[in-house]
């Protein structure tokens, strides 16, 4: 029996696009349905009790368009409210932080991770957790890099600005160590070029978001529930609290759809 109810995605801003460009390429015949919350961004440095509420809030406008799956795509969401979506929605809901944490682990050869993220997802210690907890051996080091995510919304991420600041954040894991770098926030892979630069070669970069792609593979196959017939019956539906204007000249770049097009809605204020 072919599902073809769409597969919902939630982010604070544009970074979920990372994860929405890596399941056009393993899934082409589902459907997305992609929600930024632009008006309320970065998440990062929001209490984490306030990011839950605004992840409700996309959540159930999703919901309403009868979504099959829900992926939280975006790290400080996944750490402020993935264990409460869970227990309380209908659906399978991904998030994130695991399946990064399992990658990071397989690709270090030396045990010696580095985590950077948002400041909630770092203050959650999610990642550190997760990665413990699967392997106590590893060393974690973590740091927030807050001013990635502006970098990234302002559609500066190709700009020599963007790396003077990325150049000047990693300084400190230059010398510490590390072989794997898990970028645990979903809008950093727009930065991974200058990031890679920064690290050098020797440094593993690890795609959260990516890497989420195939859990949301596996649980289509175990539930039965992926788009089977040959073609896709509803186009992808992309929408965004901010302006949509300014979401569509960053999504056409990075998922390289020049006819890419967005809807503003409104899911209230502060």
């Amino acid at each position: 029996m072919s599902n073809e109810h769409a597969i919902g995605f939630m982010d604070s801003g544009v970074g979920g696009l990372t994860v929405v460009k890596q399941a056009r390429k393993q899934l082409p015949r589902e459907t997305i349905y992609f929600i930024g919350d632009q008006a309320r961004l970065p998440y990062g440095p929001r209490p984490s009790e306030q990011v839950r509420t605004f992840s409700w809030q996309l959540a159930n406008f999703l919901l309403k368009k009868h979504i099959k799956l829900l992926v939280i795509a975006c790290n400080t969401a996944t750490a402020a409210a993935l264990p409460d979506l869970r227990a309380n929605l209908p659906i399978p809901v991904i998030g994130v932080i695991a399946p990064g944490s399992r990658a990071a682990i397989k690709a270090s050869k030396q045990h010696h991770i580095g985590v950077i993220a948002t400041e909630g997802t770092i203050r959650s210690n999610a990642y550190r957790d997760a990665i413990l907890t699967q392997d106590p051996n590893e060393q974690v080091l973590s740091k927030a890099c807050p001013k990635f995510v502006p970098l990234v919304e302002s559609n500066e991420y190709h700009s020599t600005v963007a790396k003077r600041v990325v150049a000047e954040t990693l300084q400190s894991f230059k010398q510490s160590g590390i072989d794997t770098l898990v970028m645990g926030c979903t809008h950093y892979p727009l930065l991974r070029p200058l990031i890679q630069n920064v690290m050098g070669s020797g440094v593993t970069l690890i795609d959260s978001g990516a890497e989420t792609v195939n859990d949301v593979s596996a649980m289509l196959d175990y539930l039965d529930i992926a788009n089977t017939s040959a073609t896709k019956r509803y186009p992808d539906e992309y929408y965004t609290t901010g302006s949509a204007k300014q979401f569509e000249t960053i999504a056409k770049d990075w998922l390289e759809l020049p006819d890419f097009k967005s809807q503003h809605v409104d899911l209230g204020s502060e």
